[in-house]
């Protein structure tokens, strides 16, 4: 449902209390949702008004995007949140000695930024475990979205989301940057305008992942909110091990290299291949090693194949990375700042030249802003990041039962697998809800 539909429900049809795509919310959330959307439709008519931006999680990737934005003068930082005050502190201060004020808010549970109706658009930074709540949140309160990879924690997470999204209208970017990177769009052009011929392999090569941790438990530092870090997920004592940047190594918040990276290259994969809203119909474990010592839970090396339904393979694994596409008439690999080809000439083609275009983004940040203005989708809108780590998702599955695995990529669902089917959701910790 797009945007003009979504204000074409009457008030009054509404029940106080809607399940709307598995989740529960109530007729005033929406109806202030809606209102928020309107006002910010209204708003954005002006050209030079400045987007109010709200960040939620402000750490290593959260204060690299805050940085990224204070140096930009179409937006105005007003508010950021995060549970570890020490992070929280040093952004709100960023932000105050950047436009020399005192008045960026500060905040320590999202709920209350989204309230604030002075904010357009948030910038979700978090682990990946809260990453769905918060979006989601986010479409209630009628704000545009920013949010990082990996999308979703599980499957089921990225379906509810997905339809959330379309409900409420939003404006949403997933943090796959590299869709706005030059030579990942070449590699994908080259690839669909049939310049290696006709495909049947391609690699998505990610990084081995760490063993380590071991450390003993302890009491958390004073100004972090342990309990809201660990929001959805089970609980546990404070660990240093689980916090910060290693949260990625247990299975509570995220899934490994194998989604941790693999966001990125099968969203780069699935894009050359144009089936950026379906995915593979079947996926067989090669290889899950898993840590040998510490405390880390998640694969350190691992290999997984897919298949398409037109015959294409996928292969995932480690250790090198990149994306490397194989043709009947040669190879294209492509990877952060380089592009190589089977035929170097193939890159010496002019994009004028090529029947197919795809999307030319100006920047993965001007990109979801320029789109918040012209209320279009950008480049890699919600159900473009599902799909990508459904792909991780279903490795991991996969890897972890210890059998090939039949997908409909259609139903979102393995065709007559109770157990597997039963791995497409995770459960919520009390009081967190996602209803499906």
């Amino acid at each position: 449902m797009g945007f003009d539909a979504l204000h074409s429900i009457p008030a009054g049809r509404l029940p106080q209390r809607a399940k709307l795509f598995g989740i529960m919310i109530t007729r005033r959330g929406f109806l202030k949702g809606a209102a928020a959307a309107v006002a910010l439709a209204g708003r954005r008519s002006s050209a030079n008004e400045r987007i109010q931006l709200g960040f939620v999680g402000v750490g290593s990737m959260g204060s690299g995007h805050l940085n990224g934005f204070l140096g930009n003068s179409e937006v105005q930082v007003v508010a950021v949140c995060d549970v570890y005050g020490v992070n929280r502190d040093k952004a709100k201060k960023a932000a105050d000695d950047r436009y020399g004020t005192t008045d960026c808010r500060g905040y320590t549970d999202f709920r209350a930024l989204m309230d604030d109706p002075k904010i357009d658009a948030v910038v979700i930074s978090t682990p990946d475990h809260w990453h769905t709540l918060i979006c989601i949140a986010a479409c209630e309160a009628g704000k545009d979205i920013y949010c990082e990879k990996p999308l979703t924690l599980s499957i089921g997470e990225g379906k509810a989301l997905v339809s959330t999204v379309r409900r409420f209208g939003r404006v949403f970017q997933v943090g796959s940057q590299q869709r706005s990177e030059g030579n990942f769009r070449q590699a994908c052009e080259l690839v669909r305008n049939g310049k290696i011929g006709k495909i049947h392999t391609v690699r998505v090569n990610l990084p081995n992942g760490p063993e380590g941790g071991g450390s003993p438990d302890e009491q958390p530092p004073f100004s972090l909110d342990w309990n809201m870090y660990l929001g959805p997920a089970p609980y546990v004592q404070f660990n240093k091990d689980r916090f910060l940047w290693n949260f990625r190594w247990f299975w509570d918040y995220s899934g490994g290299q194998m989604t941790d990276w693999g966001a990125h290259h099968f969203d780069i994969a699935q894009w050359g291949l144009g089936v950026d809203t379906s995915g593979p119909v079947k996926v067989e474990p090669i290889k899950g090693e898993l840590p040998t010592k510490g405390s880390y839970e998640t694969y350190v090396n691992y290999e997984a194949h897919y298949e398409y339904a037109n015959g294409i393979k996928m292969i995932a694994g480690n250790p090198e990375r990149g994306v490397r596409f194989e043709g009947s008439d040669g190879w294209i690999h492509v990877g952060r700042g380089y592009i190589n080809a089977s035929d170097p000439e193939l890159l010496k083609i002019k994009r004028e030249d090529l029947k197919e275009h795809l999307y030319l983004s100006p920047g993965h940040h001007a990109d979801w802003l320029n789109c918040i203005r012209s209320r279009r989708q950008p480049i890699c809108r919600a159900e473009i990041g599902h799909r990508s780590v459904s792909c991780a998702h279903l490795g991991n599955i996969a890897l972890r039962l210890g059998r090939a695995l039949k997908w409909d990529p259609i139903k979102e669902e393995f065709p007559g697998d109770a157990e597997a089917n039963r791995m497409i959701t995770r459960p919520y910790r009390a009081p967190w809800i996602l209803k499906g």
